[in-house]
């Protein structure tokens, strides 16, 4: 009785995955019919769109943090404009200092700016015109992509 139960069992796995096996000939058939189509369809022809550049947004509409900031202890305070580029926030000084020096290190003059919640604010560059900073945050996320995707522009009250 076993013996016709596995003898059963197994015809009707060869039988199942023997059926489900793809045939060639299908498939070339289909590639045929395929190369058929594509040699005797018709050319189309489109016509070049005009393209349209999507301007950035106005230098005035870009948001801006306002903070009340001063330079760290032993920074120029003179490179500290009203519109800075932030690419770090720091409570910790050892943090703030490191990506400082990266940044002197490739060619950038940054200094450390501190909030009145003593959150130390890496600036990069610094300008009396939005434009400018907006500007040079766009050229510094192309340049360092994907780092500092979430550079911002501080504007500083004094």
């Amino acid at each position: 009785m076993n013996k016709i139960w596995l003898f059963g069992a197994a015809l009707s796995m060869v039988l199942a995955f023997g059926s489900c096996k793809p045939k060639q000939s299908a498939y070339k058939a289909a590639y045929e019919q395929a190369k058929e189509k594509e040699s005797t369809a018709p050319v189309e022809v489109f016509e070049e769109e005009e393209v349209v550049t999507v301007s950035k947004p106005k230098p005035s509409d870009e948001p801006t943090r306002q903070e009340k900031i001063q330079p760290v202890e032993g920074e120029n305070a003179d490179g500290l404009k009203r519109f800075s580029v932030v690419i770090g926030s720091f409570k910790n000084r050892t943090n703030a200092y490191s990506l400082k020096e990266r940044m002197q290190n490739d060619g950038y003059n940054p200094l450390l700016g501190e909030n009145e919640e003593g959150m130390l604010r890496v600036i990069v560059t610094s300008f009396n015109d939005k434009s400018d900073a907006v500007d040079s945050r766009e050229a510094i996320k192309a340049k360092y992509a994907p780092n500092f995707q979430d550079a911002w522009i501080l504007e500083r009250q004094y």
